[in-house]
């Protein structure tokens, strides 16, 4: 009996050990976070057409045209290069 208890007792001292929490191992996770894209406010020109005076020649007029439509096609160069640089941020990797 007394063989018995001393069994036990080394038995149940080996459970009162005291057992230690692993240290936390940290991970990093890459996620894609949405970030709102702002270029900035690109400023309409003042067109030609706008500036011509009420009542011009025709040959003052058609030289307003042509040149408003350069004007316009810079303007939408600047508005596509804006949208453009907003789409190529927004590519994951």
């Amino acid at each position: 009996m007394k063989r018995l208890l001393m069994i036990m007792a080394i038995g149940l001292s080996g459970c009162a050990e005291r057992v230690t929490a692993p240290d936390p191992v940290y991970v990093e996770v890459k996620v894609p976070v949405q970030v709102p894209c702002e270029p900035g406010a690109i400023e309409a020109p003042a067109f030609a057409v706008d500036r011509l005076p009420i009542g011009s020649s025709i040959d003052k007029q058609m030289q307003a045209l042509r040149a408003e439509r350069h004007q316009r096609i810079g303007y939408e160069k600047e508005l596509k290069a804006a949208v453009d640089s907003c789409r190529a941020t927004a590519k994951p990797g």
